[in-house]
């Protein structure tokens, strides 16, 4: 389980959250732009530090001011894959897929480059890749980290249609082949219906639990 409870004022509004999130599974984000998804991800992911602040991934305590613990972000246990793909573009897809391994996992890299389709992309330059491959390869070198959350932050909404279609299908199969949680920002009502049966929606820093239904 995730427990999250943060509290931190902004100059426009105070930034809470109190939420109780399962141990595995696609939890979408949403809510209108400056209303603080982006700022939830980051006090997870520890670029950002909140005033007051607890937050547990599975068992796993990652800040707790008021015991002024605040482990570093390499040490978090975090995947993040942005809405731009930030990787390096003179390496091969295999290089870049690799910078993000923790150790070698011969099994784990082979699972993951199978799970995304990457194979045949392995020893391309980055490149000369399409935005669509080049997310599929920041979404494997995130998995590659073994991270114990991913966090995703509105990463197909620079793709075609087509291309969103295609890492939705991948994006599905994640939560159930490893067991990890994914918190997952979008604009798009449509793709949180289909990955998520429960959202956290945000506005003006609030931020709650809600069910799909009620989007």
């Amino acid at each position: 389980m995730i427990k999250i409870d943060i509290t931190h004022p902004f100059q426009d509004f105070t930034f809470r959250a109190n939420l109780e999130l399962p141990a595995y599974g696609i939890t979408s984000i949403f809510g209108p732009s400056g209303s603080g998804k982006t700022t939830l991800l980051n006090f997870i992911s520890g670029k950002m530090t909140p005033k007051k602040g607890f937050i547990e991934i599975n068992g796993k305590i990652i800040l707790d001011t008021a015991k002024k613990i605040s482990l570093p972000i390499h040490q978090r246990g975090i995947g993040y894959v942005f809405q731009d793909p930030t990787l390096f573009p003179h390496y091969s897809v295999k290089k870049n897929l690799l910078y993000g391994e923790k150790e070698k996992n011969p099994e784990l890299f082979q699972q993951i480059i199978q799970l995304l389709g990457i194979e045949p992309l392995l020893k391309k330059r980055i490149a000369y890749l399409s935005g669509g491959e080049k997310q599929r390869i920041s979404i494997g070198r995130a998995l590659l980290s073994s991270p114990h959350i991913l966090l995703m932050d509105e990463p197909l909404s620079a793709l075609d249609q087509a291309r969103k279609e295609e890492i939705l299908s991948y994006l599905e199969l994640i939560p159930e082949q490893f067991k990890i949680p994914i918190l997952y920002v979008t604009h798009n009502v449509q793709e949180a219906e289909r990955l998520s049966q429960e959202f956290i929606a945000v506005d003006k820093g609030n931020i709650a639990l809600k069910t799909i239904d009620l989007l």
